[in-house]
């Protein structure tokens, strides 16, 4: 199956945000509570991603050689072809599609946090629900999954009035953000660049930028991180045997019992 993917135009982005309302709106997430008496100096709204905002535009101030301009950023879940998150969830919670949609289901998440931690992106959310029963869900863009999975494009690309937001297979959207880069280019914006064509495995959300990665606060080269190759590859199946063994034992214990209590009855 072809790997779908978001090509993500920021030089066309106005930051009109309503991305951000579509996500909300589709997904039936609640708003940011905010403080009536704290200003919080930003025109950031909401000010970070979170269980209940899945996408959000990013706001940064760049001086560059020609200036000072805003730069912005759609944050949200990457779709790593090589998705830490899915192979350090215990719980098989989070999966990777056949189109490479990264998705999670909340009901068989048991809140361990593995995936925020090993994302080299910080994207997962977790909502906790009870403090000291330490209850918690993951939440995260999942490309609207209903609505992908049903041949439809996200909301967020649907609504976007400045035509910055592409979806389909990657490599036509890859195809396609190489050309608007080298229009950018011949327009003058020399660090024009396409973020995301083999980071991670190849990321499924793309980005044509302006400026350097480094600029809009992106990882110039993510790495898959260390430990969650370790929990992958020694941790988890070591911890499959580990069980297994327990099972096994707790079985040959009853079988022992249950063969004295037999000979208890012969005597």
């Amino acid at each position: 199956m072809a790997r779908k993917a978001m090509l993500i135009d920021e030089s066309r982005c106005t930051a009109c945000r309503g991305c951000q309302v579509a996500c909300k709106q589709w997904n039936e997430l609640g708003g940011w509570v905010y403080s009536k008496t704290i200003n919080a100096g930003t025109y950031e709204n909401p000010p970070r991603l979170s269980p209940q905002t899945w996408t959000r535009i990013k706001f940064t101030e760049h001086e560059g050689a020609d200036g000072f301009r805003w730069l912005f950023l759609k944050e949200g879940c990457m779709h790593c072809g090589n998705p830490a998150c899915v192979h350090s969830c215990p719980t098989k919670a989070l999966k990777q599609q056949a189109d490479g949609r990264v998705t999670v289901e909340p009901d068989l998440c048991n809140g361990c946090g593995y995936c925020s931690q090993f994302c080299p992106f910080h994207i997962p959310q977790l909502e906790v629900f009870g403090l000291l029963s330490g209850r918690a869900k993951a939440f995260k863009c999942t490309f609207c999954q209903d609505r992908t999975d049903n041949g439809l494009i996200p909301s967020c690309v649907k609504t976007c009035p400045a035509q910055a937001l592409f979806w389909g297979d990657r490599d036509r959207l890859i195809e396609e953000g190489r050309k608007r880069v080298g229009v950018l280019r011949a327009r003058g914006y020399s660090t024009a660049n396409l973020y995301g064509e083999n980071l991670v495995g190849g990321l499924g959300r793309l980005y044509v930028l302006i400026e350097k990665p480094e600029a809009y606060g992106l990882p110039a080269d993510p790495k898959y991180p260390a430990l969650a190759t370790a929990w992958r590859d020694i941790v988890h199946p070591l911890g499959k045997i580990a069980l297994g063994g327990t099972i096994l034992g707790t079985f040959v214990a009853w079988l022992v019992i249950r063969r004295n209590i037999k000979m208890e009855e012969v005597e």
